[in-house]
């Protein structure tokens, strides 16, 4: 599931809320970033 994180109050917002409204339901805030996992690649030395 896809989640959006306010740039303002730093709440996060699922991805249907986000589609019904474009500001946060928390601040008010329009500006929504989509946030992303933690992944950490490995890289083989050589």
């Amino acid at each position: 599931m896809t989640y959006y994180m306010c740039i303002n109050c730093k709440r996060t917002i699922d991805h249907e809320s986000a589609l019904k409204r474009v500001k946060c339901p928390y601040c008010g805030s329009k500006i929504l970033v989509k946030t992303r996992p933690n992944t950490v690649k490995k890289v083989k030395a050589i």
